[in-house]
């Protein structure tokens, strides 16, 4: 199955849980059957053991040969197992048979190395075909050389362990059989049961109301869930962000477009009857007018809707010199200073450094010097200046123009506000767009009547920023620092 294939979250749990399972499951078979084997040997050899013990005590050593008196009761008790045959032999280190059968197997003589007479040792092998647990012992007389030695062996076929292994095994296996579906079936319904709060989530999402972009409650949500919710809220919230913005534009720009449209289309239709050369070419530029303000018009809702919840007002803030965007902007507005007979001018100590979007900072300074321009007469002065104590960062845009006063410095910023609506052309977006634009960086836009005299002051006060100091080298002497480093306890 690809990656890009939609899978189930239900099922992805079910094959994690059970895989590891199944995985198990022949192991656990392997296990028991190897430890189930240990455990039918143990009753099994220890009456091996017996009978190398039995066997033993029939076997004398005189002058150090050995001599073997077997009883009839020890041959009838070697030879009465019902399910295996059992072998025996006695045997001299030079392999004469003493008792017992002659061509059964025995350890070689290097096996003889770290064995001790007395002791019963247990090996396994094949003879005529079937596998045997063999006993075997050593019997010698005290400080005697290993070719003096003589060996017992008991041996039997593994029929009884065999069964009795399996019977072992299928005590602990066959229960499984039963046990492991059972345990699916509980997983499948525990799965069921623990992912009822996703559906409950999702009945949750599918039946809002679309046009519903309020926040999803977390009151009932599992705690694994919460931040998914949370996450989900979030993007509610930019949505709703972006609807009210694109709402906004719309009532705004059908308000504000209807009176240029309808001068527009009155000035056409004089036009269109007039018969005065010089009378068209007068309603002609009073056409090319009102384009020119319907277009200005229509950028500056642009630029506002750009700023309130779009892509570009969410991108990442980075370090920006304020002082070399505001001397790139002021010099863009340099010629249309001059034509309007304006002294515009720059104010800067050096490089300004804040955290901020260009692009959306940029507007912020063509739209105050903008606002400056427009309401200052020809012959005046307009000053943009960057101000660095340190902490802050000023950005000041001072001129001598017509001026405001304190009632209408609490209402410039709103939208479509106009000072002297009647004498100055604009839309009253201008400052709108500042106050956005200024609150996205933290700052707050401030405009009031010139402290110097005539005209007005805006005032953008953002936060300066400085370059993370670098970490501390290491000290040379660590018990220095130990000792510099504050208590732990109090």
């Amino acid at each position: 199955m690809s990656p890009e294939t939609e899978r189930s979250l239900f099922g992805e749990i079910l094959d994690w849980m059970l895989a590891p399972l199944l995985f198990v499951w022949p192991l656990s078979i392997a296990f028991t059957h190897y430890f189930a084997n240990n455990v039918a040997n143990f009753p099994y050899d220890q009456s091996l053991r017996e009978l190398v013990g039995t066997l033993s005590r029939q076997v004398q050593l005189v002058d150090g040969k050995p001599v073997v008196s077997l009883h009839a009761s020890t041959r009838a008790m070697l030879r009465a197992d019902e399910l295996d045959s059992v072998y025996f032999h006695v045997l001299t280190q030079d392999r004469k048979l003493l008792a017992g059968d002659q061509d059964l197997p025995i350890p070689a003589l290097a096996g003889v190395a770290g064995v001790l007479p007395g002791e019963v040792y247990f090996r396994d092998m094949e003879y005529k075909g079937q596998d045997i647990r063999v006993a075997y012992s050593y019997i010698a007389e005290p400080q005697a050389p290993v070719e003096q030695w003589v060996l017992v062996e008991v041996a039997e076929t593994t029929e009884k362990r065999t069964q009795l292994a399996n019977r072992i095994v299928a005590s602990v296996i066959l229960p499984q059989f039963i046990i492991i579906p059972l345990a699916v079936m509980l997983v499948w319904f525990g799965l069921s049961r623990g992912l009822r709060p996703l559906t409950r989530l999702r009945n949750t999402i599918e039946d809002r109301d679309p046009g519903d972009l309020s926040p999803i409650a977390t009151r009932r949500v599992p705690e694994e869930l919460e931040p998914l919710v949370e996450a989900f809220n979030e993007m509610l919230e930019r949505m709703k962000r972006n609807v009210e913005a694109q709402q906004r534009f719309v009532a705004d720009a059908a308000h504000q477009m209807r009176t240029p449209l309808t001068g527009l289309k009155t000035q056409a239709q004089f036009a269109v009857r007039e018969t005065d050369p010089a009378a068209l070419r007068h309603a002609l530029r009073q056409i090319a007018t009102g384009v020119d303000r319907a277009g200005r018009l229509v950028n500056q809702l642009l630029t506002l809707a750009r700023t309130e919840g779009s892509e570009i007002a969410q991108q990442k803030h980075e370090p920006t010199d304020l002082a070399q965007l505001a001397r790139e902007v002021v010099e863009d507005w340099v010629i249309i200073a001059l034509e309007k007979r304006i002294d515009l001018g720059y104010e800067a100590e050096g490089a300004a450094m804040i955290s901020g979007n260009a692009f959306l900072l940029r507007e912020l300074l063509k739209n105050l010097i903008d606002n400056a321009i427009r309401y200052t007469p020809a012959g005046g002065h307009v000053t943009c200046r960057i101000l660095d104590d340190g902490s802050s960062i000023l950005l000041e845009v001072e001129d001598d123009g017509i001026g405001i006063t304190e009632e209408q410095a609490e209402l410039v910023f709103e939208r479509f506000y106009r000072v002297d609506d009647a004498t100055t052309e604009g839309s009253g977006l201008g400052l709108a767009i500042v106050q956005e634009i200024a609150s996205q960086h933290g700052a707050r836009a401030r405009l009031r009547p010139n402290p110097r005299g005539k005209g007005a002051l805006a005032q953008v006060v953002f936060v300066a920023w400085h370059p993370p100091l670098p970490p501390p080298p290491p000290p040379d002497d660590y018990a220095e620092l130990y000792r510099q480093s504050p208590p732990l306890g109090p």
